[in-house]
């Protein structure tokens, strides 16, 4: 059985669309299938829209209605905890990663990978961001371990268990491909279509990306706090042979007044400058804690419609 997730936040331009190549590429497929629409607190009329599918295509939609916007990993989460399928799907709903190439993700899964990620090999999106996604995937790749060309396409493919991994974690700030390959054992990469959009705007901009590469840094690896306490132990050595310099030169010629002031006032400053540096990483750190033990919710699910007990769900596979 295969599950489509969808986190969906003001997209009811692409919805119309979007459920109809999604359907017919379901259908055709001849396995049990679902898509589960997540709406993470959307201004516009696309809880309306989604309900609509829900109702005409009972046994085969589901909408999870989220209290507010969370973000799209926290509706990612939402839609994994409420997914039913051995093999599960993430998609964007604006239509930048086509649907058509869902059988080609569920293929690379049935040949004994975990996880299988889209890379989008012909970006159509600016060159800026293009750059900044390039640099941010190598930095994803050397902090998770495992190399992947792009870590921000959402058109991926995940077996159950590591699914349920990821949703067992429960973290606050969780960044969904780099947890999941940090539990898989074979993970491959697959070219992927991709398309401008059609409507609408993108919810992710450079401080998103930013704030996304901070997570990874403070949550997945230590190398921050290592990074610091490696430049403060070479300030510090540096400082002492400073200092040494100095006293050997007070013992030779005498007191001097030639710049060691200056010398001395250079030093305390770089001394600070680690200081509040060590401060900062180490807040980041605790912050990140923070967040897990006080144990706020990830999201709120307002409500799911369209939901049927396990037991009753209905699926066709000629439908």
């Amino acid at each position: 059985m295969i599950s489509v997730v969808i986190p969906v936040y003001n997209e009811v331009a692409n919805l119309t669309d979007l459920w109809g190549r999604l359907s017919n590429v379901m259908k055709r497929m001849g396995r049990r299938w679902e898509v589960v629409f997540v709406d993470d607190g959307s201004a516009d009329d696309s809880l309306n829209m989604l309900r609509g599918f829900a109702d005409a295509t009972p046994g085969h939609v589901r909408v999870v209605e989220l209290a507010r916007n969370f973000g799209q990993h926290s509706a990612i989460l939402a839609g994994f905890k409420q997914a039913r399928g051995d093999i599960i799907v993430t998609l964007d709903a604006d239509l930048q990663n086509p649907p058509e190439e869902i059988p080609r993700l569920v293929e690379a899964i049935d040949a004994g990978n975990d996880v299988v990620g889209g890379w989008r090999e012909e970006r159509q999106d600016d060159a800026f961001r293009r750059i900044a996604s390039r640099y941010h995937n190598k930095l994803t790749s050397a902090i998770v371990g495992v190399p992947m060309r792009d870590y921000g396409c959402m058109l991926r493919a995940y077996r159950r268990h590591i699914v349920d991994a990821v949703v067992q974690c429960d973290e606050k700030a969780a960044f969904v491909p780099a947890l999941a390959n940090s539990f898989a054992k074979r993970v491959t990469e697959i070219p992927v279509g991709h398309a401008e959009r059609a409507s609408g705007s993108s919810k992710y901009n450079l401080l998103r990306l930013a704030t996304l590469s901070l997570n990874l840094l403070t949550g997945f690896s230590p190398i921050l706090l290592q990074l610091a306490t490696l430049f403060g132990i070479g300030v510090f050595l540096l400082d002492a042979l400073v200092v040494a310099g100095l006293v050997g030169h007070r013992i030779i010629y005498g007191p001097q007044e030639e710049g060691a002031m200056w010398v001395l006032f250079s030093v305390l400053f770089a001394f600070i400058g680690v200081i509040f540096l060590a401060l900062g990483l180490m807040g980041e750190v605790l912050y990140r804690v923070y967040l897990e033990v006080r144990r706020r919710p990830t999201y709120l699910v307002r409500k799911v419609h369209g939901d049927q007990p396990r037991a009753e769900a209905t699926f066709n596979h000629r439908d």
